[in-house]
């Protein structure tokens, strides 16, 4: 586990074959999730590109930082978390609001973007009275009152 402030949140990460000159790809993680969700991907990647994996400010062993919340808070430490590593171009693979993060990083930093692969995503996911009637959910009931609607929408 690596650990480095990016805009004063602590983001956890894990660069592999950080010095190999091989091309980087950067896994963005969906809502809910840490980094471990790319492990299958890594395990069929490694030899080949440089990774970076991150957890994203609220997730996994990263901090979340004060509200209010905005996605490009997160573009943001992402484009800190790259340079801050010195990654100078690299492929961006976002998954749900991952994708959504990737696609802010090309959008105001292009230069750091030589490539997006976008895995269920959107250039929007839904509104601002979806994700504060989702808050006010899981605030009053915790994560948990959340899985039943998603097993019907989802599956």
């Amino acid at each position: 586990m690596n650990f480095v402030k990016i805009n004063g949140i602590i983001l956890n990460y894990k660069l592999i074959n950080a010095d190999s000159g091989k091309p980087v790809i950067v896994f963005s993680n969906s809502l809910g999730t840490d980094f471990r969700i790319w492990d299958d991907c890594v395990a069929n990647l490694s030899a080949d590109f440089a990774i970076l994996l991150y957890d994203k400010r609220g997730h996994g062993l990263s901090s979340l930082g004060t509200p209010p919340y905005a996605i490009d808070d997160h573009v943001s430490d992402l484009a800190g978390l790259i340079e801050h590593l010195n990654i100078t171009s690299a492929t961006i693979c976002g998954l749900s609001v991952g994708g959504l993060i990737a696609q802010g990083l090309y959008h105001k930093r292009p230069n750091l973007v030589n490539g997006l692969i976008l895995c269920d995503t959107g250039a929007k996911i839904g509104d601002a009275q979806m994700w504060n009637d989702r808050m006010a959910i899981v605030k009053e009931g915790g994560l948990d009152s959340l899985v039943d609607a998603n097993m019907q929408r989802w599956f």
